[in-house]
């Protein structure tokens, strides 16, 4: 039964639950469509955390009957089995109560977003009542399992989908018709440093400039366990690393490592819980894993701690072929390090000088964690842009861009392909004869669907979004991090690895083969992504500007300290620090037609001017704090 315009939507979720992004999508599409949405209050919030108790029911069901609420939204997805029991009490409640339509009540509909398994579960116990979403939904998909008809859809929103169905129809031939299976490695071995101790990035991107152009392949690996012996495990990874370089597939072999190899790098861990990742714990252990990955080029992540100590190590043990930071992120702030947030840029920066003496790229993993703290996409832009300029200050030549496209995961494509360009355009303009930006795009970390088949046709699709970023340029992008197909199901081994390698390569030739045969529009040419991408660069543009006019020597870690403190790259969904950082919260997004955008405590938009203007009145409160750290 399609909805009709007396239907009241409704969201609720347990306050346990800190993922709003989802439902705060889903409103917004329903509110596109012409439809009232509320969302359940903190005290629905705290009833939905216990409503096994019959007091929590009543205060639910009242709220449901006061609004005259017809369809409604439960989202959790932490603990599947609490999910389950979840939507178990909340429908016997909804039952005995006679508010479900097929007993004469005004509900007509329920949805559950959550993991994977607990929509299996759910779909089944509630015999298909309850319409699930376990991610990765497209968002005409999205508005047909809430009953939304077409004819009620805006053409915006119509619009913004066909470009994302197209790509998925394209990865549907694609993965359906097998051809991918064919696609050979690419031989890259004939210049001499090739997977010698002299080889770097430089010289392989350089070599495969000289012929047919195709992108090297990054792929993060290593076998995730916190149960198996840590010397079983580094085997393991080993031998991982050796079949993926003797099958050829994989340029570029990222060490998935461990948390402790990252934040306790030559301790002895007693019984510390390894939690996952590649247990490296020694410089010879290193030096074993660059000698098994010949002629892979190696790279792995930064310590939490010691980090430019580290990072000389890794140089002289991996050769690495980048090093990686994440300037605000991996400290305090997100719990991931031992650092409060100015420690931490010291030693990023100090880390950075070192990085200039070896003349190693260096990749700023800094934009999507901005990403996954509920920032804006001109938030995202402008970490990029300080970040690259911060590098271009202190020497560094060559600069990755990490790219993180579906983040969030219900962002439209044609928005990624704006805010992409956006920044590609802001930091391109830094490049001189000493500074050049190497762009590597990637999938978002929670984009694919736990289906395996499903998985396959989106990184067909992934790989279409990652050419059109700059369609007209066969050498962009240079190198691409690929996100194995697998990734929301379980762990890539070497063959998925391989296999994901094959679906990406293949798709971006043959993509570019429809494109020049005119089978695929010219999305450089496409009217909504330049008026985005316009948009982003103004709004982009005042942040820095409004930046580097009320900070003192912004690219120092003093200055990257008050940027963040006083809120001029907001942050809404932070969970650390959070008095000290208060004024990097006040600002609150929401989705806006598949991008994400600022706005107030009213829901109202916000210009970059006004996050400008509240921003530098926080500048002297910020300094005081930063000089009592200082003293």
């Amino acid at each position: 039964m399609f909805a009709v315009d007396s239907d009241i939507f409704a969201f609720v979720k347990p306050s346990l639950d800190a993922h709003t992004l989802g439902v705060n999508s889903a409103a917004e599409l329903l509110r596109d469509c012409g439809y009232r949405v509320i969302f359940g209050d903190e005290i629905i919030a705290k009833a939905i955390n216990d409503i096994k108790y019959e007091a929590n029911q009543k205060i639910i069901l009242d709220w449901i009957c006061k609004n005259k609420i017809s369809r409604i939204g439960l989202s959790y997805r932490l603990d599947q089995d609490e999910a389950v029991k979840m939507m178990g009490y909340f429908m016997n409640a909804l039952e005995s109560s006679n508010l479900l339509s097929y007993r004469g009540g005004p509900i007509k509909s329920i949805f559950f977003g959550g993991l994977p398994k607990a929509c299996e579960i759910i779909e089944k116990e509630h015999k298909g009542f309850v319409k699930t979403f376990k991610g990765g939904e497209s968002v005409c998909e999205s508005l047909m399992k809430m009953d939304v008809p077409d004819e009620r859809i805006p053409k915006d929103i119509l619009n913004g989908s066909l470009y994302d169905d197209f790509r998925l129809e394209f990865g549907k031939d694609t993965i359906n018709a097998h051809n991918y299976d064919s696609f050979k490695p690419v031989e890259r071995c004939m210049y001499k440093e090739y997977g010698t101790s002299d080889d770097t990035l430089v010289k392989r991107l350089n070599y495969n400039m000289k012929r047919s152009f195709i992108p090297l392949m990054r792929a993060h690996v290593g076998p995730y366990s916190s149960a198996v012996d840590r010397l079983d495990l580094l085997k393991e990874f080993m031998d991982w690393a050796k079949y993926l370089a003797k099958t050829k597939y994989l340029d570029i072999l990222s060490i998935g490592s461990s948390q402790l190899t990252q934040s306790n790098f030559g301790e002895d861990w007693k019984d510390k819980p390894n939690g996952g990742g590649v247990p490296v714990n020694s410089p010879e252990e290193y030096r074993m894993i660059w000698e098994v990955s010949r002629p892979l080029l190696v790279r792995t992540y930064a310590g939490t701690k010691n980090i430019p100590e580290l990072a000389e190590m890794y140089e002289k043990t991996l050769n690495t072929c980048w090093h990686a930071l994440s300037l605000w992120w991996f400290n305090k702030l997100d719990e991931r390090g031992p650092y409060d947030l100015y420690t931490n840029l010291k030693q990023h920066i100090e880390t950075l000088k070192y990085i200039t003496k070896t003349d190693k790229p260096f990749e700023a993993n800094v934009s999507h964690h901005f990403a996954f703290r509920g920032a804006d996409d001109v938030t995202y832009i402008v970490s990029a842009y300080l970040s690259a300029k911060l590098a271009r200050k202190l020497g560094v030549k060559t600069f990755i861009l990490q790219n993180m496209l579906n983040t969030p995961r219900f962002t439209w494509g044609i928005q990624d392909l704006a805010k992409s360009r956006a920044m590609l355009t802001l930091i391109k303009e830094l490049e001189n004869s000493n500074f050049k930006v190497l762009l590597q795009p990637r999938a978002g970390l929670d984009y694919f669907r736990p289906d395996l088949e499903e998985a396959k046709i989106q990184l067909a699709a992934v790989a279409a979004l990652m050419d059109d970023i700059d369609p007209h340029n066969e050498t962009s992008p240079p190198i691409i991090h690929v996100v194995s197909y697998s990734e929301a199901s379980h762990l890539a081994t070497p063959n998925i690895i391989n296999e994901s390698i094959k679906i990406t390569q293949y798709s971006l030739q043959k993509y570019r083969e429809l494109r020049r045969i005119g089978n695929v529009e010219d999305m450089s040419k496409n009217l909504d992504v330049q008026e985005r991408m316009f948009e982003l660069i103004d709004s982009a543009k005042t942040i820095i500007s409004g930046i580097e006019t009320h900070i003192d020597n912004p690219y120092t870690a003093e200055g990257f300290y008050k940027i963040f403190a006083a809120g001029f790259l907001p942050v809404p969904y932070l969970w650390g620090e959070v008095e000290e950082f208060k004024y990097a919260k006040y600002w609150k997004t929401k989705p806006v037609k598949g991008g994400v955008k600022i706005v107030d405590e009213n829901n109202k938009l916000i210009s970059s001017d006004k996050v400008v203007d509240y921003a530098k009145e926080n500048i002297k409160e910020v300094e005081y704090i930063l000089n009592q750290k200082n003293c």
